[in-house]
């Protein structure tokens, strides 16, 4: 196996880790550092299970490779909500947003990202950024709701400015 040391910033710590440049960022995140949020499901980036974000910009991590990483910003699950629970995850819990809650990382990661990217995003653009993630149990009404939440969130907190 052709090894190198890989540096990189993964939840605001900076990781050097010694592994193959073609090692899968899910591979990493799960088995190398125990960061088990990001899950493993369809592994050809159609479900959104494993998304995380590198540099602000949603990626999947089962198709990203260790070397595409080199001197980013990794950002997963568990760095979202490091001290308290982020407004996305408090939505999707009150309004029901899960049920057996496998995809629900990546949901929130992709609406983070998007957020990230266009803080006053709109409902529909929103369920855009959810494209990429599919979620088998919910029926997708507690998801919306969620989304709805965040939307009037939003603007409560911009018309309190």
């Amino acid at each position: 196996m052709n090894e190198y040391l890989l540096n990189f910033e993964l939840n605001e710590k900076q990781i050097v880790l010694r592994t193959s440049p073609s090692s899968r960022l899910v591979d990493l995140l799960r088995n190398d550092l125990n960061l088990t949020g990001t899950k493993v499901s369809c592994e050809v980036g159609r479900c959104g299970a494993c998304m995380v974000m590198v540099d602000g910009k949603q990626m999947n991590a089962c198709l990203t490779m260790a070397y595409q990483c080199e001197g980013k910003k990794v950002t997963t699950i568990e760095g979202v909500s490091e001290q308290k629970i982020d407004p996305i995850q408090q939505a999707f819990l009150e309004e029901g947003g899960f049920q057996c809650g496998y995809c629900t990382p990546g949901m929130v990661m992709s609406i983070k990202a998007k957020l990230l990217e266009h803080p006053k995003a709109t409902f529909a653009e929103l369920k855009e950024a959810l494209s990429g993630n599919l979620c088998r149990c919910t029926g997708y009404g507690g998801i919306y709701r969620a989304l709805e939440r965040i939307v009037n969130e939003q603007s409560s907190q911009l018309l309190r400015r």
